[in-house]
Formats: C-alpha cells, sequence, structure tokens
C-alpha cells in the first residue's frame, strides 16, 4: 500500500492518536494531531528511548502537495487550521483553483468574479462589518466563512484572506452571495420560453444542490422581481458574452452566416424588459429551393432566422433580418429581435438540443 493510500485511509478512519501518561498536556485527537511532530516513548530493558517520528510535514514537497490535492474542501480546511505552516499551504490559490474549476468554472464567469471584486472593494470602503444591504446580491463578509458547517474552532486569524480564492469558493458554496449568470428555459422550461436563456442572479443552496434564479422585470409591471427556485445545475451557464442584458449586442458575424449555421438571437417582448437569447439557425430565403448546388443564399442581404421549435405557418417560426443594417428589428406584436450571435463549437449547440422540447409549439 503506497503512502497516500496509507494517509487517507488514516483521514477517513478518524484515528485518535494516544498520549503517553509521563508527557504533561491534553491528549490531541483526529487529524490535527497526526500533524505535529512528536515524541515516541520505547522501553527498551527499563530505560526510555527517546525518538524523533516522522510527521506527514517531513514528507517530501511533491508528496505533501499531492496528498493535499486530493483532499475535498472541507478536508482542506479543516487541515488548516492545524497549524500554522498548513494554514499557508492549505491557502494556497494554485489548490483551490483546481477545486473552483471542478465545481464552478462552467456556471461562474468573469462577470460574476467582477462582482465579487466589487464587493470586497466596497467593503473595505465601509470599515468594519456592516449589516446586510437590502439588494439581493448583497453579503457580509463576516459570513463568508462557514464555521458552523465545518465544526471549526480558532482564532480570527484562521480566516482565509478575503481576497483569496479560498474565500472566494466559499462565498459560492456558503450561498451568501448572488451571482450573475445565466438560465435556460425559463420559469421551469414554460411552453412560452423554451430553446430560450435569459439573465439573472442566482445563489447557491447546498442543502439541495440547486440554485433560486432571481430575475429583474420593469419598475412599473406587477412584478419587479420574480425568483426561481429549484433550477438544477444543467439549466445554467457562464454568461458567454459581457453585453449587459438590456443593450443590443454588436452583431460580429451577420456577413459570414450561411444556411444551416447555429445562431442565438436576442429577443424581447418590448423595449422595456430585457433580451433573452434564443436557439435557431440560419435558413434558405423563400426564393430558394434549398439545392446546396443552387444556393445563393450567402449574396442575399436578407438572413432569415429559423426557430424549429414551432410549427410551420407559425408567427414565431421564421424572421428576417437584413445583414448589412440590422440593429433591432421587430414591432410590439411579435417582439423586437436584437443582435445574433454564431454558435461556434459542438458543445454550445448539443446543449440546445439537449433542451429540445418534446412537442412542437404553436
Amino acid at each position: 500500500m503506497s503512502l497516500l493510500s496509507v494517509w487517507l485511509a488514516l483521514i477517513a478512519s478518524g484515528a485518535s492518536l494516544e498520549q503517553d501518561n509521563g508527557d504533561s498536556g491534553n491528549p490531541q485527537w483526529g487529524l490535527g494531531a497526526m500533524f505535529y511532530k512528536r515524541r515516541c516513548f520505547k522501553k527498551v530493558e527499563n530505560v526510555e528511548d527517546f525518538s524523533e517520528c516522522m510527521s506527514v510535514l517531513d514528507l517530501p514537497e511533491l508528496a505533501l502537495e499531492g496528498i493535499l490535492g486530493r483532499l475535498p474542501p472541507a478536508s482542506l480546511c479543516q487541515m488548516a487550521g492545524v497549524c500554522q505552516d498548513l494554514r499557508k499551504r492549505c491557502r494556497s490559490d494554485h489548490l483551490w483553483k483546481s477545486l473552483f474549476k471542478e465545481k464552478w468554472a462552467r456556471i461562474v464567469g468573469p462577470s460574476a468574479f467582477q462582482e465579487w471584486q466589487r464587493q470586497l472593494i466596497l467593503q473595505a470602503e465601509q470599515g468594519a462589518a456592516v449589516e446586510r444591504p437590502s439588494r439581493l446580491w448583497g453579503w457580509p463578509l463576516s459570513c463568508l466563512w462557514p464555521f458552523t458547517w465545518l465544526n471549526l474552532q480558532g482564532p480570527p486569524s484562521m480566516v482565509p484572506p478575503p481576497d483569496s480564492l479560498m474565500a472566494w469558493y466559499w462565498a459560492l458554496e456558503s450561498g451568501n452571495f448572488w451571482f450573475p449568470a445565466q438560465v435556460y428555459n425559463r420559469e421551469n422550461g414554460h411552453v412560452g420560453f423554451m430553446l430560450s436563456c435569459y439573465d439573472a442572479e442566482l445563489n447557491y443552496d447546498r442543502a439541495t444542490d440547486t440554485f433560486k434564479a432571481s430575475r429583474r422585470y420593469p419598475p412599473h409591471g406587477p412584478r419587479t422581481i420574480v425568483i426561481e427556485e429549484g433550477v438544477r445545475w444543467e439549466r445554467l451557464r457562464a454568461p458567454p458574452l459581457d453585453t449587459p442584458a438590456h443593450d443590443l449586442h454588436a452583431s460580429d458575424c451577420l456577413s459570414e452566416l450561411q444556411t444551416g449555421d447555429h445562431v442565438e438571437v436576442q429577443w424581447r417582448r418590448n423595449k422595456e424588459f430585457p433580451y433573452g437569447w434564443w436557439y435557431g439557425v440560419v435558413g434558405h430565403s423563400e426564393a430558394c429551393d434549398g439545392n446546396s448546388r443552387h444556393c445563393r443564399c450567402l449574396s442575399l442581404e436578407t438572413i432569415w432566422l429559423e426557430f424549429n421549435q414551432y410549427t410551420l405557418g407559425s408567427r414565431w417560426r421564421r424572421a428576417a433580418i437584413n445583414r448589412k443594417t440590422h440593429r433591432e428589428e421587430g414591432n410590439e406584436a411579435e417582439g423586437f429581435y436584437g443582435g445574433i450571435r454564431k454558435l461556434n463549437t459542438k458543445d454550445e449547440i448539443n446543449i440546445w438540443k439537449r433542451l429540445w422540447p418534446t412537442e412542437t409549439l404553436e
């Protein structure tokens, strides 16, 4: 059995250390005690032989880093409470970077990190701990370290630096930070929002492993804020663009769009609402017979967008935009079509195909 497997087995079993009756002080129990060098007492012919035993801190650097790099977040936090040396190691950004990438990278993008940094600056300017602001995404730094969950006890110096990746990870994990992301199929897949994606602020619920999603409506409407609960991981993504939800995306792909390309199109009911992103494909013009040998659609100024989740003849099935002059097009009856984003990866396209409705929409 390798040293690593032995060590991980000791962690899992919570092995305790007994202290010799002749040694003063209280006995140390559990994981933390395994890291201290201690004196071993062996009686050989009534003579005590004091020898120094090896601790994990005596391991080669690569071996110790390998052990720490295989620990889950909670165990890594417990390890940080053992001693100053391990505290420094366990707070290392390179350890938490891999943990963050494994769990959060797919749904947490640069905009969420920027909001986190903005909150840190705001808290620093306000000084000591303040009450939680009324805004949904507000949170006090005093809440970011989940001592009760980790069952840690110790001085304030054990709390990680607020600008560390360790603190960033636990701000998300603890649910004390609302962060911007996007949610597929608004309102739990309501038929009117199938194959769409909208901007929201998310809050993680560790108990259910789901999210709350908050969406803001126009201030004069009957519902200024709507919160959807129980949102699962597969319905979430990090915003692929930094365009705010109320702004028109500057389309940079119109000149190259051709029949069969997969796209996302901004759409909103009226100009007071934020945009959502809707999945579609580029179709043939009405004059084209669809024969690839004779198709000249790429040379036309008009691009036909098709939303094949809707039945033939539906007013939502097709929309025409101008390749050269397109800005925002539409009306109050059928909504407004905004910017267009071409999908270039199979992963993005496959996510939309996985969300395809089981029945054709009217």
